[in-house]
């Protein structure tokens, strides 16, 4: 039974195959956790230059505390026959509320 090297993928440029192919065992290792790190690398600066432009593009309305995201919507909770507006933002699983005014408050 003969062993067939492996088919390089067809977009990858010729000198990377060249070298590759010149290279020994633990070179080829050292290069494929070099190429997986530095592929993770460019995908986190990539998530987080699109992150960045996103939140660019939030406004933050001028009432805003500095604790609460740019995401947050307003909403109003009834407590005791009193109404209350609430700053509310989800993280992750869990929603998460601030006290705002309230609702006769003249806002």
């Amino acid at each position: 039974m003969s062993y067939e090297p492996p088919t390089p993928p067809a977009n990858l440029p010729t000198e990377f195959v060249t070298t590759l192919n010149e290279s020994d065992p633990e070179q080829l290792r050292n290069i494929a956790s070099y190429a997986e790190a530095l592929a993770e690398h460019k995908e986190q600066e990539a998530r987080l230059e699109e992150s960045a432009d996103q939140e660019e593009v939030e406004e933050r309305p001028d009432d805003l505390p500095d604790d609460v995201p740019a995401k947050a919507t307003i909403t109003i909770k009834e407590i005791n026959d009193n109404r209350y507006y609430y700053w509310q933002w989800r993280e992750g699983d869990t929603v998460t509320s601030k006290y705002k005014s309230p609702v006769d408050s003249g806002e």
